[in-house]
């Protein structure tokens, strides 16, 4: 077995071995790495799993995505779907295909990010597997979560005027995006004989966009916050594709239409600005941009006044329908207009 180089040496994962390497993220974790995961068996809980996949050049970038972030923005994709569903998430699991041009320093920082949003989320059995790829970096990661039986069995269901909140402002992240891709195409532009001269621009006043996009966060008491005012909304979705295909798989879903309304989609400062300045419009960024990792909760109509009440971080941005109305987006001056949402 080769030994771990140190200083600025990078170790070949091939020169530990995959079981070593595998052994080695996990020292000192409090996990302990296992191929088959096991659910607690019990007659008072349900489970759930969600699995996902993200693939470099399509789901992030690694000009501009350190992997530690990339790491810790992984399990929360899929911990949010869990979220979303009202499950307590309890494992999570990764199968991470590596090409050669990636060491064994790489994986650690992929996976300290890792290891920081399992223990966040109370994360209680976590697993790894190490395969080889031939196009990058290649990550697919399953979450499982659980929930009292009493619970589930007790949710309100969605009805045509239900009313629909989300939990914070949409299209930042996608603005985020546009400034590194601006960034990295600059960069592209110079010789390679000047890239050793080349002074990282000041992206300070991006703070907030890039945040949204590298290191988005879930709040892990949020389904505490539900159970201890006897409040759980009726469906709930995590928001990573846009909000008009949230709000058109959520019609799908209930066989019911949606409407939502333009003017009360919660839109950063900062969303505008960006798109002022790169000439993009604001609205369709929040429609159609991605990577927001908010959550969409359809509430039952006469629990209005207790959720904002007790919930004044969520915004009503529109209502269910009948089926027959679609998924619509309401403009200020009434209009009513189709919602599009590609999904990629």
């Amino acid at each position: 077995m080769a030994k771990e180089e140190t200083g600025n040496k990078k170790t070949p994962i091939s020169d530990l071995g995959k079981i070593n390497a595998q052994n080695r993220l996990f020292e000192g974790s409090g996990y302990t790495n296992k191929e088959a995961i096991k659910f607690n068996e019990s007659r008072d809980t349900q489970a759930v799993t969600v699995s996902k996949l993200l693939l470099e050049g399509i789901d992030f970038d690694l000009v501009y995505h350190p992997l530690k972030h990339l790491g810790y923005k992984s399990a929360l994709l899929a911990l949010g779907s869990i979220y979303a569903n009202n499950y307590y998430p309890k494992i999570l699991y990764y199968n991470v295909g590596l090409s050669a041009r990636f060491y064994f320093e790489d994986i650690r920082q992929l996976w300290e990010g890792v290891l920081a949003a399992a223990k966040e989320h109370g994360i209680e059995q976590l697993g790894l597997d190490l395969t080889s790829s031939m196009t990058g970096l290649s990550i697919a990661v399953s979450a499982s979560g659980e929930q009292a039986s009493e619970v589930m069995k007790n949710l309100p269901k969605p009805d045509r005027h239900s009313l629909l909140c989300i939990t914070g402002n949409v299209g930042a992240a996608y603005m985020g995006l546009h400034v590194l891709e601006r960034e990295k195409a600059a960069f592209s532009k110079i010789p390679a004989a000047e890239a050793d001269q080349y002074i990282q621009p000041d992206l300070s006043k991006y703070k907030y966009l890039l945040s949204q996009l590298l290191s988005p966060e879930i709040n892990p008491k949020m389904l505490d916050r539900f159970k201890e005012d006897g409040l759980y909304p009726a469906a709930g979705y995590f928001i990573t594709r846009g909000l008009a295909y949230t709000v058109k798989q959520l019609c799908q879903d209930t066989g019911l239409g949606a409407r939502i309304y333009l003017d009360k989609i919660p839109i950063a400062s900062q969303t505008f600005e960006m798109a002022e300045e790169l000439n993009i419009d604001a609205i369709t960024a929040a429609l159609n941009g991605g990577d927001d990792y908010k959550f969409l909760f359809v509430i039952p109509l006469d629990k209005h006044e207790r959720f904002h009440k007790e919930f004044p971080d969520m915004d009503i941005i529109g209502h269910l329908t009948g089926p027959e109305d679609g998924a619509v987006l309401v403009t200020p001056e009434g209009a009513g207009l189709e919602l599009k949402a590609p999904g990629w």
